[in-house]
């Protein structure tokens, strides 16, 4: 906890190198490791089940769980009395989701670093805010799903917000173009998730011809949603061409999952994901799970200094991608930087999540 505090009072969350993963990001893992171990029965099976070693030099060495098991397993570190809220992955019907568990302590950690980690993308100054999104979709606090974090989390860095979809995720052209003329010319922010900034957005501002310009400057933060829009040949670059159509010249993508909320991982101005000093990032053979070097692609695990209240440290994905360099991206940020490939196929994830658990 102490490291975090650390980080925190950084200018910026993208100041060590790796020399600092090697070395105090490690222990503080291990410490981790050690806390969940003794606090929580489920990771202890895992554990013991699979002969893993809590102790070790390397990073690459120490134990990691599928993502996947938070579906399977009630996951936690803390006691009932201690659950202060209950976060739910976004499935769609007839699959199971994931649930984190956090204690007050835990949830406010979350909300400090994600608000470290943003601001050093956004600015401090708070801009007038544009959620694509509908209203609806904060309301239900019972029902606390991936979507419902994502807005409530990244809404904290905007002021004045409009909701750019009604209940039926139809746009509200009106309110956008009233939106657009209280700022005055000055910029703004858009937030949402990736694919429905796309289809229930831009697309319909495309298809109806509608008179849509956003003020110079603005910035559109994006995440989530990539796989259906690959099936639709839509990628990175073809998505940040279209929006420049509409006036937003700044658009920056994030890669996060609600077992690791907080510590995501956002776009540089080259491209490229960055780790923060809070994250960190190995790939590994879809078929040995063994560390790759840069530049080769595999499944991409994540590690996070945040999670005590739950297992979530070390966590392997269902992602594919590559590191493509450490120290040294044109942007300045240290720390590695990496992009997505994909997702894995459901033959493969059968197969990489097959750790013992009983």
């Amino acid at each position: 906890m102490n490291l975090i505090k650390n980080i925190l009072n950084q200018k910026t969350p993208f100041e060590q190198d790796s020399k600092f993963r090697s070395k105090d990001f490690l222990e503080e893992m291990k410490n981790l490791m050690e806390h969940h171990y003794e606090n929580s029965e489920e990771f202890r099976n895992i554990i013991i089940n699979n002969e893993y070693v809590l102790t070790s030099n390397k990073l690459e060495e120490l134990p990691f769980i599928p993502t996947r098991l938070f579906k399977l397993l009630d996951l936690k570190s803390i006691s009932e009395s201690e659950i202060f809220k209950v976060m739910t992955s976004s499935g769609t019907s007839g699959q199971s989701v994931s649930k984190i568990f956090l204690d007050r302590s835990s949830a406010s950690i979350q909300t400090k670093v994600l608000n470290h980690i943003v601001k050093s993308c956004l600015g401090k100054k708070r801009k007038d805010m544009l959620i694509i999104d509908s209203e609806e979709t904060i309301k239900d606090r019972k029902k606390f799903s991936a979507r419902t974090a994502g807005i409530l989390g990244f809404s904290s860095f905007g002021r004045n917000h409009t909701y750019a979809l009604d209940k039926d995720l139809e746009l509200n052209l009106e309110k956008v173009q009233d939106f657009i003329s209280s700022s005055n010319k000055n910029p703004i922010v858009i937030f949402g998730f990736t694919f429905m900034i796309w289809k229930n957005f831009f697309l319909k501002i495309q298809s109806e011809n509608f008179n849509v310009c956003f003020p110079k400057n603005s910035i559109l933060l994006h995440g989530g949603g990539w796989k259906k829009l690959h099936s639709e040949q839509v990628d990175n670059e073809l998505f940040k061409e279209s929006l420049k159509k509409i006036g937003i010249n700044y658009v920056f993508d994030y890669y996060g999952m609600i077992e690791q909320t907080g510590s995501i991982f956002i776009e540089c101005s080259q491209g490229y994901l960055h780790c923060s000093d809070y994250s960190e990032v190995i790939i590994r053979n879809s078929q040995t799970l063994q560390p790759l070097a840069f530049n080769q692609e595999g499944i991409i695990q994540v590690l996070s200094l945040l999670p005590t209240s739950y297992p979530g440290n070390s966590l392997l994905t269902e992602d594919l991608g590559m590191i493509l360099g450490e120290d040294d991206c044109k942007c300045g940020k240290k720390g590695k930087y990496f992009i997505i490939s994909g997702r894995m196929k459901e033959s493969e994830i059968r197969g990489c999540g097959d750790t013992r658990v009983i």
